[in-house]
């Protein structure tokens, strides 16, 4: 009786590189939402994109600092406890595909595929290229991941029989 080894995957280790990527983002978002707590959000911003070179005029940066600069201590400690166990969600889909393991392969096909109608309605809200391609490579991830799985069960199907 032939057993079934799984076949390692390159996709696999760039999806998790991609996983653990968003998670570092996001990890350095969180602390950076929490060192605004309690301090001029505008004024910090400013000092942010002066010290990286962004150009203060920039649509997005604007746009960000009139979403956080609304935010009271509370709002800011909760978005970034939210953001850190974002980023560990991420970490743990990261890693486990990069350990090329089946349930991370589930876990990132439920994860992306929740999170889809909420990028498709963003990008209903106000189109913008950048949202479009992030919809792209999700639906090509999920894509991928599904394909993958069902030819690994069918696989072992064909191995049982």
């Amino acid at each position: 009786m032939a057993t079934f080894k799984r076949p390692s995957s390159k996709m696999l280790y760039l999806i998790g590189g991609l996983k653990l990527f968003k998670g570092i983002v996001l990890l350095l978002l969180a602390f950076a939402l929490l060192k605004l707590i309690n301090r001029n959000i505008a004024d910090e911003l400013e000092s942010f994109a002066q010290k990286f070179f962004f150009d203060p005029n920039n649509e997005y940066l604007k746009k960000a600092v009139q979403k956080v600069a609304g935010l009271d201590a509370r709002q800011l400690s909760y978005l970034s406890a939210g953001t850190f166990i974002y980023a560990a969600v991420f970490f743990i889909e990261g890693v486990g595909l990069l350990l090329q393991r089946t349930w991370a392969e589930y876990l990132t096909v439920v994860i992306t595929s929740s999170f889809l109608p909420i990028e498709f309605y963003e990008v209903a809200k106000g189109f913008n290229p950048t949202k479009v391609m992030v919809i792209i490579l999700n639906v090509a991830i999920v894509a991928y991941l599904v394909w993958r799985l069902y030819q690994e069960r069918k696989c072992k199907k064909m191995n049982r029989a």
